[in-house]
């Protein structure tokens, strides 16, 4: 095991031993994320659902949450339709990449009889777990569940398929080792993964690939994105300009990165309609080299990392006073 890997390991052995312990008493188990995924939020639950189901044969292991556009089935397996009536005999939840307790995407968690939680995301109670390993510094929650795999040392097996989907969740969250997070945990974490086995390179490939209609959505982006005067890059996609593009409003927020390694722009954001029934709202990924906006983000409803975070406001009434906060960053 890598020596940062293994210190970790080391460090935490109470907080590990404890969530083994919670999935060696329980034969039934379900493994929730946060509400629409990313790479790390399926990496992890897909990644801990393969090693489970691998290792311990006799348990009844099952993933629940909501779908995504293009990674399902691109990257990932549908997400299972669990019938209610399963819910309704113990289990044990393990509750991934969520650190507010709304966003957990299935509801029916708060019915297992024990909730355990691995997450990196700054705490927002309350608290929904007895269990946890939570560690804010990290670059994704996929290197805290491969620093969980690695805790059962050589005894349990960590197939291609769940070294996969860990490697996933770790370079999608740390933007491939470029974000400040990035750590010898998170490269030692992806470094014992290769070992075991997975082709790097595919990897990418399945992640990254771009279709040719994408090429029109960076033109609708470089057509229409902003900078405001001190420095903060943004781009509006209204539900016209999805509707035009072909796109769901989850994936307005692709292209955000286009702005990472320009010269005076500080920070980026993709501003994108969601009219969702339940929540119509404009829903904001935010981006910065340096500063922090996770703040920014929980005063707008949101939250998320230091140069990572996401947040929301109802209408473009709000627009110019969001800005304003970024603005008074720089």
């Amino acid at each position: 095991m890598e020596e940062a890997l293994r210190n970790y390991v080391r460090l935490h052995r109470k907080e590990l031993r404890s969530l083994r312990d919670a999935v060696r008493k329980y034969d039934r188990i379900c493994i929730f994320r946060h509400i629409k995924p990313d790479f790390d939020a399926l990496g992890c639950q897909f990644g801990l659902y393969h090693f489970l189901r691998e290792n311990f044969p006799g348990k009844e292991i099952h993933q629940a949450g909501d779908t995504h556009p293009t990674f399902v089935p691109r990257l990932f397996p549908a997400p299972e339709k669990i019938p209610n009536s399963w819910f309704d005999s113990p289990f044990l939840a393990i509750v991934l990449d969520v650190g507010d307790k709304e966003r957990i995407a299935d509801p029916r968690f708060q019915k297992a009889s024990m909730v355990v939680k691995i997450d990196h995301h700054p705490f927002r109670g309350p608290d929904v777990s007895e269990r946890s390993l939570l560690d804010e510094g990290s670059a994704s929650c996929g290197e805290l569940v491969t620093a969980f795999l690695a805790s059962f040392g050589r005894r349990k097996k960590v197939s291609k398929e769940a070294a996969r989907a860990l490697y996933i969740a770790i370079v999608g969250d740390s933007g491939r080792f470029l974000y400040g997070a990035t750590s010898p945990l998170t490269f030692a974490s992806a470094s014992w993964l290769i070992g075991k086995g997975i082709d790097i390179r595919s990897i990418y490939l399945s992640m990254y690939e771009k279709k040719i209609e994408d090429l029109e959505f960076q033109k609708y982006v470089l057509d229409h994105y902003r900078i405001t005067p001190k420095g903060v890059a943004y781009y509006l996609l209204p539900e016209e300009g999805l509707k035009e593009l072909g796109l769901t409003s989850e994936r307005g927020k692709e292209h955000v990165n286009m702005f990472s390694n320009i010269e005076g722009i500080n920070a980026w954001c993709s501003i994108t309609e969601d009219n969702d029934p339940k929540e119509p709202c404009w829903r904001i990924s935010i981006r910065s080299k340096a500063e922090d906006i996770s703040g920014v983000a929980s005063k707008w409803g949101g939250g998320g990392h230091p140069q990572a975070s996401g947040a929301k406001f109802k209408d473009l009434s709000e627009l110019e006073a969001f800005l304003s906060d970024l603005d008074d960053l720089f």
